[in-house]
């Protein structure tokens, strides 16, 4: 039995507050909820188990939904810490690769691209997801920014990709969909630069959708949503135009997290001490 089998059969907690809102018909899922001591608000298995077990729920749901004319459903996407999301899990990728464990690896990686799919994509033309960012999202919490069909974020925040520093790169889903909002060469040169980049800076290069005072993220989600509302049958085709046009494979991005996985298995001595100075630099950030 895998390591990832093992933990969904056991019972732990997924630190998801999951709120469904019916007369917004907006499901919410908060990461980072009730979080125990000396907690990571990183990409943990937990917190993807969790994530998947909401994104099934809603689908179930809506699948149970006859009405051809049903209206858009939102899904947001936010966090009950003081950051969004700090990425990966760096404690497992560090203990995975010194073991030489490939095929665990790799279960984890497939699991994050599954749960940024259904960010992407979770049922037919009938869901639009929203990410609310009001703190720092990196590595990972970036990508799953990014797997959002709108961004809502607050002023103060920052956002990149730190993966470069200890030679490697983001593989779950930036080239994706950061391709979808700037010119490919500007996407490689912020997967390669290591920069974090204030919330302004990427509301300017149309990164970042909607850019609000800090403290307004929540309430920015609520008019998106009633904003939206008001045109779901619009909304629902312009989803199904934008698969159309620029489709987003399940495929596509398992190949990607692959090469990945393949990329990390390769990473020499440096490497790991460098990812183990910033496992040490995520434990002070989550003590703060």
């Amino acid at each position: 039995m895998s390591l990832l089998e093992r933990l969904q059969l056991s019972d732990r907690p997924s630190f998801v507050r999951h709120e469904t809102h019916k007369t917004q018909s907006a499901d919410w899922c908060f990461m980072h909820s009730e979080p125990s001591a000396n907690y990571h608000p990183c990409f943990s298995i937990d917190l993807l188990n969790g994530l998947k077990q909401s994104q099934e729920n809603i689908r179930q749901r809506l699948a149970s939904d006859n009405d051809p004319k049903a209206r858009i459903h939102h899904l947001v996407l936010a966090s009950d810490a003081n950051v969004f999301n700090l990425g990966g899990d760096l404690r497992l990728f560090h203990r995975l690769i010194k073991q030489g464990n490939r095929g665990q690896l790799l279960s984890y990686a497939k699991l994050c691209v599954e749960v940024a799919y259904n960010f992407s994509r979770l049922y037919e033309d009938r869901v639009h997801s929203i990410a609310v960012i009001q703190g720092d999202a990196l590595g990972g919490g970036f990508e799953a920014a990014l797997c959002c069909h709108t961004i809502i974020a607050e002023k103060g925040c920052g956002m990149g990709f730190p993966e470069v520093l200890f030679d490697l790169f983001p593989g779950m889903g930036a080239y994706t969909f950061l391709t979808r909002r700037v010119p490919p060469a500007r996407a490689e040169r912020m997967m390669l630069d290591a920069r974090i980049y204030d919330t302004e800076e990427l509301y300017q290069m149309g990164i970042v959708d909607i850019l609000v005072e800090k403290g307004d993220g929540i309430q920015a989600a609520n008019e998106q949503i009633k904003k939206h509302n008001r045109m779901g049958n619009a909304m629902r085709s312009l989803n199904t135009v934008r698969n159309a046009c620029a489709p987003v494979s399940l495929e596509q991005l398992l190949a990607v997290t692959t090469e990945w996985v393949d990329a990390a298995m390769r990473l020499d001595e440096r490497g790991l001490k460098t990812m183990e100075r910033l496992i040490n630099a995520q434990t002070r950030r989550a003590s703060q």
